[in-house]
């Protein structure tokens, strides 16, 4: 059957980045993923995962885990296809959009505050076209809190200004870029979500451990689970300070 809800298509053809530079590090790489647990907080429109030892030494030949969860649980990546039915599934993401060069920017915010053009346009060091782009408002010490789905959103605007400057993948400390999700009116359409994803720049949720990188330009990888058709994928990212 046709899917004639023209709302879910979209999809623009990936930016057209400058190759990366060679980047030289300065300092060690740092891990500022979660660890996945089934208490980690989540955004309320997904089940709580389950992790669950099937098999156990000594009595079994080997120790063997289980985990039942949306590929949207913990740190992770959105894929086009999250929003898009005709975007890019992650396997069909090319490697290089998932690492490179980037800054990570400190914008404290407030609850429910919107991230703008103008708080973006002040943020050091300057973004550079290609740069992978991570948002440390500090909410990232709130997670697992009732406070955490209090987090701030970026505007429609700060979205469609981070496509005009190429970033290649947009990152943050907490649930989604977009509205909280116990705030959405019924027709909420996720403003930032399209308009990131339709030009391929990446979304990614739930960073943390910034503060030691904050205001630095670093190197960035994605070590994103490649999982066929997914629309999204649980990663571990590192990064490291880089010269600038």
């Amino acid at each position: 059957m046709c899917d004639c809800n023209q709302r879910h298509f979209g999809w623009k053809g990936w930016l057209s980045l400058p190759e990366a530079e060679v980047p030289a590090p300065v300092g060690p790489w740092v891990d500022i993923s979660h660890v996945i647990t089934e208490s980690l907080s989540r955004s309320p429109a997904f089940p709580q995962p389950k992790i669950s030892h099937i098999m156990h030494l000594p009595e079994d030949i080997a120790n063997v885990t289980e985990i039942h969860m949306v590929c949207h649980h913990g740190t992770h990546v959105d894929a086009p296809r999250h929003f898009l039915n005709d975007g890019p599934a992650f396997h069909e993401i090319p490697v290089e959009r998932l690492c490179g060069p980037g800054v990570i920017w400190d914008i404290p915010k407030e609850p429910l505050a919107l991230i703008t053009p103008e708080d973006l346009e002040n943020a050091t060091p300057a973004i550079r076209p290609g740069d992978i782009v991570i948002i440390n408002t500090g909410w990232w010490k709130l997670v697992n809190t009732e406070k955490y789905e209090e987090h701030p959103s970026l505007s429609p605007e700060a979205a469609q200004w981070l496509v005009d400057h190429q970033a290649k993948i947009v990152g943050v400390d907490f649930s989604t870029p977009d509205l909280t999700a116990h705030l959405r009116p019924a027709d909420f359409e996720f403003p930032v979500h399209y308009t990131l994803l339709r030009r391929g720049v990446l979304v990614a949720e739930h960073m943390t451990n910034l503060d030691e990188l904050s205001g630095h330009r670093v190197e960035i990888v994605f070590g994103a689970l490649n999982v066929l058709e997914s629309d999204g994928g649980p990663a571990r990212v590192l990064a490291r300070r880089i010269k600038d």
